[in-house]
């Protein structure tokens, strides 16, 4: 029975997440579409500049995370390998173990 409830209990939140996010107000891109398109080089920019655009988001409503007028997969590449190139702050010296 409290298997039950957990799953209703889900369910119910899901469907209220599904209810309310369905009222969201979209937001049209056309302006951002115009112009040259944004390839791998702006996407691995765009990567390794990603953290201060998170935060310059929380503060800032012109700030965007990812470029709307981007030509699809390799500018989401070289995002991918921007934003992972932040893994060199805990690269070898964050992994060794210390000896006493």
């Amino acid at each position: 029975m409290k298997k039950f409830k957990g799953i209703a209990v889900t369910l119910c939140v899901l469907v209220c997440i599904l209810l309310l996010s369905s009222c969201a107000h979209n937001q049209s891109v056309a302006e951002c579409l115009k112009g040259q398109p944004y390839g791998f080089w702006s996407g691995l920019l765009h990567g390794f500049i990603a953290p201060f655009d998170l935060i310059g988001m929380l503060f800032r409503d012109d700030v965007t995370f990812f470029a709307q007028n981007n030509n699809g997969a390799w500018y989401a590449f070289g995002f991918l390998v921007g934003s992972g190139g932040w893994g060199f702050l805990g690269g070898k010296g964050a992994s060794r173990r210390r000896h006493s």
